[in-house]
């Protein structure tokens, strides 16, 4: 694992990015949403999975969202010619030239940005398109319902083509069926009448509230193969695969007796004689420092793979785990920290987190292999 370019062996950590698995996410989302087209969200550098990665993955989309124009610059010099959306739109009016040339869309939420674009002189004959955003309640970007149908008709009539969003707060409330309606229903009743696409739904509205899609959705999470709600258990059957596989290797094995503790403060005491493999994995990769004794990782055993339990504080570029349940694994046993054998999630949870904030905190040391 891990040929550098000069030849020499890299420390064993990897990020394997599976491209079918991409492809396999972004066909679940048309089956969930057959009449809607696809926003593929690839902000966080594709949530840690790495642009190029997704633009090979994710090709069949409709249209990628992200943040930075930087990044749609990016896709354009490397040759998407599809649609892009900024879903913050943009933080300098003087970008907006650069946004008409890089074709994008445009999320408008507040009104500085409307100012900008009833100032603009565009320089092409083809209007920038604008998805208006609307607050229903989330309470983070977007215009009040009734200030919204104002600020529509403002730029609506400076020219541009106007579309519609919102963001549901609670959609990933599996066990609360209505928690997007309300917003749904004030969404719905604040543009009635007015021209344009809709865009609402996000991952946990495309797997749970398929009544709220809009004609256009924006998967994100799901599409990496993790879990809007941070619980693997809430998308076992819905027929996702991880596109991220984070593996190491055993580099050390250490043998035990009772009593004897492991790492720094000594969290965890051998309660038996014991092998113990230490993997090259820490907190200056991303694994997160705080996961609690007993997080899963899978070992490479034989002809097979078991999980072992994490044992003691996570270092900064180490972990050591029990290899109980794997006895006849050694010094360059394979393990996998996450992927399709351990789900990020339920690391995650392990460390009191989400899935969502492991897979964008991998640390750039760790070499990517996109396959």
């Amino acid at each position: 694992m891990g040929d550098s370019a000069n030849g020499l062996i890299n420390r064993p950590i990897l990020a394997s990015i599976d491209i079918a698995a991409f492809q396999h996410n972004l066909n679940r989302v048309r089956e969930l949403a057959p009449e809607s087209k696809i926003w593929s969200v690839i902000k966080a550098r594709a949530y840690g999975h790495c642009f190029e990665a997704a633009l090979k993955g994710l090709s069949s989309t409709d249209g990628f969202a992200l943040l930075d124009i930087q990044d749609a610059a990016w896709l354009r010099e490397h040759g998407w010619q599809g649609r892009i959306l900024l879903l913050e739109g943009l933080f300098h009016e003087n970008e907006l030239s650069r946004a008409e040339d890089l074709a994008c869309d445009l999320v408008v939420h507040c009104d500085a940005q409307v100012d900008w674009l009833e100032r603009f002189k565009g320089k092409n004959h083809k209007p920038l398109s604008v998805f208006l955003k609307m607050n229903t309640g989330m309470n983070r970007l977007g215009f009040k319902p009734e200030v919204y149908r104002t600020v529509f008709h403002r730029l609506h009539a400076t020219g541009y083509h106007m579309h519609h969003m919102t963001h549901f707060a609670n959609a990933d409330q599996v066990d609360q069926l209505p928690s997007v309606g309300g917003q749904q229903e004030l969404f719905n009743e604040t543009i009635a009448g007015l021209e344009g696409a809709t865009s609402l739904a996000n991952s946990a509205a495309i797997l749970w509230h398929r009544n709220a899609l809009g004609d256009w959705v924006r998967p994100g999470i799901m599409l990496y193969g993790a879990s809007p709600t941070g619980l693997h258990a809430d998308i076992e059957h819905a027929n996702l695969r991880a596109v991220m596989q984070l593996h190491s290797e055993i580099i050390d094995i250490q043998d035990l007796q009772k009593g004897d503790r492991i790492g720094y403060g000594g969290r965890y005491e051998a309660p038996h004689a014991m092998r113990v493999g230490i993997v090259a994995c820490g907190y200056a990769d991303g694994y997160p420092r705080h996961a609690k004794d007993g997080t899963p990782v899978w070992v490479s055993s034989g002809d097979h793979g078991v999980t072992c339990p994490l044992a003691g504080r996570v270092s900064m570029d180490m972990l050591a785990i029990d290899l109980s349940n794997a006895p006849n694994a050694g010094i360059g046993s394979v393990v996998q920290l996450w992927g399709d054998k351990v789900p990020v999630d339920d690391v995650a949870q392990m460390s009191g987190t989400i899935g969502y904030e492991l897979l964008c905190a991998v640390a750039p040391r760790v070499p990517v292999e996109i396959q």
